[in-house]
């Protein structure tokens, strides 16, 4: 089975960085694409940005040109840089693998969801 770990959210004023790591300790997720997503208290979980193995990377508009996703098959982690950071970013961050045929942005199609890391943006 696929097992991960989000890491790397933390408090940041507006304008600020934060680096987030996606960490598999359990099946390589070296064929799979990775995607990240958001949640707020109240809010459905959305679509953050995606990659796969290949080195194809998929971004919401929301955050397009401010974050970037990369990843590690060595490490056997993918990783998202987010600069820019606004209030709006302010979510629990998740990663899992997408593991159905659908769209690359619907949550339903990914599964083994980590615990998530905490991302809080101060204005």
């Amino acid at each position: 089975q696929v097992r991960l770990a989000e890491s790397g959210g933390g408090l940041v004023q507006a304008g600020g960085s934060l680096s987030l790591s996606c960490t598999s300790s359990g099946r390589t997720v070296s064929g799979y694409f990775i995607g990240w997503f958001r949640q707020a208290p109240g809010k459905e979980r959305e679509f953050v940005a995606g990659i796969n193995w290949s080195g194809m990377t998929y971004y919401a508009d929301s955050v397009k040109g401010r974050c970037t996703i990369s990843r590690d098959n060595a490490k056997n982690t993918v990783n998202l840089q987010m600069n820019s950071l606004e209030p709006e970013d302010t979510a629990l961050y998740y990663c899992a693998p997408k593991v159905g045929s659908g769209r690359y942005y619907d949550s339903s199609e990914f599964d083994y969801w980590g615990q998530g890391t905490q991302v809080t943006v101060s204005s």
